[in-house]
C-alpha cells in the first residue's frame, strides 16, 4: 500500500484488503482448476491461472 501512496494504512484496512485478495485468489483457483479437469488434468499449471486470470 505504501508504494501506491498511503503512508499510514490501518490494520482494519489491510485485513480487509487481504480478506478480498483471499477471497479473489480462491475464485481463481477454482476456475484454473475447471480449465486443469478440462484438458484432462490434475495439476493447474501457470498456463491454467493466466487463462483463469482472463476469464475473471
Amino acid at each position: 500500500m505504501k508504494k501506491a501512496g498511503a503512508e499510514i494504512v490501518s490494520r482494519a484496512a489491510v485485513d480487509k484488503l487481504m480478506d478480498y485478495l483471499e477471497e479473489y485468489a480462491k475464485g481463481l483457483t477454482g476456475c484454473a482448476l475447471d480449465i486443469a479437469k478440462h484438458s484432462g488434468r490434475k495439476k493447474v499449471t501457470a498456463a491454467d491461472m493466466k487463462i483463469a486470470i482472463g476469464l475473471v
